[in-house]
């Protein structure tokens, strides 16, 4: 045998599963995640989402009925999306509102789990935008619904319109009105994408003229979101959501060497749409989900929201490590 250099020996790190454990630095755990959750009126409603598989539009009754479970798993927070069965802004600050009904019967019953609500227009109006033609008004009707939301018992709210000052506009109303210790989840990232198609259907919020390029963030452009993740930081926000997450692991690392803050990963309906027309389809197998998720913690986020929050943490063991 001829001789050869010294070389360093990495297989000894993954002979068995043990042992890949327990070189592992990334891991996911059951308080990772978020699940966000399409609520409507009602008692008694289960409607499945098209295009989402194994994604429903839930009435309160039926919500509190799933968490049960998911909460003695592990499941810490939900992100309500309040979806009305006709338009009109005033239900989205209305305190007979889908969601303002909903937070006190979760907390009542599930005191613990954290309750984010998002806070947006979106689904209330007419056309479908996150705003009413005018920034700085449309921020003032936000500060209402945020308002709203946390007199009904909201422990974050989570502002996903992208208009400029809005972080400012609903920290000071907060603050006015008494909810100084509710905190402000931002969605400070969040790019005008191609993946939001099936949360589109599942919120009935796809716009009606137009499309939402001139709010949210251009995908060609990095360094702006660094900008705006400073902006919200400086203006009150409490943590940060980068959205969508697959496509923008670079956005999500490039946040964690520059901020310490949380960081949340949003990983969208056009992720989770795909991902399980995959495994259905045997292109890949169920692993392909935890994987994908890992890679999300790996890239610096400290949390994440995932319509696979109830599948990943009903499946006996909770969130696997394992892969290929």
């Amino acid at each position: 045998m001829s001789e050869r250099g010294a070389f360093r020996r990495f297989r000894s790190h993954r002979v068995d599963l043990a042992t890949r454990d327990a070189y592992r630095d990334t891991h996911l755990a059951c308080g990772d995640f978020i699940w966000p959750v399409f609520l409507v009126a009602g008692r008694g409603i289960r409607e499945p989402v098209a295009s989402m598989p194994g994604v429903s539009h839930l009435s309160c009754d039926e919500l509190v009925h799933d968490l049960g479970p998911l909460v003695a798993r592990g499941l810490r927070s939900v992100l309500l999306f309040g979806v009305p069965a006709s338009k009109g802004l005033e239900q989205a600050w209305s305190p007979k509102g889908i969601v303002q009904q909903a937070l006190p019967v979760l907390k009542g019953t599930y005191p613990d789990l954290e309750l984010i609500t998002d806070v947006c227009l979106c689904s209330f109006s007419e056309d479908g935008h996150c705003h009413v033609g005018d920034n700085d008004r449309t921020c003032e009707l936000l500060a209402r619904v945020a308002d709203s939301h946390a007199a009904a018992g909201a422990d974050l709210v989570a502002p996903s319109d992208m208009m400029d000052g809005r972080v400012l506009v609903i920290r000071e109303a907060l603050n006015e009105a008494g909810h100084g210790s509710v905190g402000i989840m931002s969605y400070a990232a969040k790019y005008a994408s191609n993946y939001y198609g099936p949360f589109r259907d599942a919120a009935e919020c796809a716009p009606g003229h137009g499309d939402r390029t001139t709010y949210q963030m251009d995908p060609g452009h990095r360094t702006e979101a660094l900008d705006e993740i400073a902006a919200d930081l400086e203006e009150g926000a409490a943590s940060i959501i980068i959205k969508p997450a697959l496509a923008y692991l670079d956005i999500i690392a490039r946040a964690r060497n520059a901020f310490d803050c949380e960081l949340v990963a949003y990983s969208v309906s056009g992720e989770y749409s795909m991902l399980k027309q995959a495994i259905a389809g045997g292109v890949a197998g169920p692993a392909i989900v935890d994987e994908t998720l890992l890679g999300m913690k790996r890239a610096g986020a400290d949390r994440i929201i995932t319509y696979f929050t109830p599948a990943v943490l009903s499946r006996e063991g909770g969130p696997s490590q394992r892969s290929g």
